[in-house]
């Protein structure tokens, strides 16, 4: 899994001091069947990049430049006009804004 997780990082680096990111750069906290939970940190500049969920198949990675990760299309990206009705909405809650979270 380790081989895996370290392929898909492979040509990244650190969006502060444009460092590569190493083995070490990668914790795995916790692996269960098809899923992974990495933490991922810059060992040059210690930038934290926060918590991952990694799902992966069971596939048996020999030689690392035949591994393709595909990417998956998400929903469409955030529009200005998407920014600005979620700041009305925040700006516009009163004092019966639990009313707006889920009921468990």
């Amino acid at each position: 899994m380790k081989k895996k997780i370290k392929t898909l990082f492979k040509n990244l680096c650190c969006s502060v001091c444009k460092s590569d990111f190493d083995e070490d750069s990668i914790q795995i906290k916790r692996e269960e069947e098809g899923l992974s939970v990495v933490h991922l940190e810059c060992q040059k500049c210690g930038k934290k990049f926060g918590m991952a969920f990694l799902g992966f198949s069971n596939i048996e990675v020999k030689n690392e430049d035949d591994l393709a990760f595909e990417v998956q299309q998400g929903p469409d990206p955030i529009s200005y006009d998407d920014v600005i009705d979620a700041h009305r909405f925040i700006r516009d809650l009163d004092e019966h804004w639990a009313e707006y979270l889920p009921k468990s």
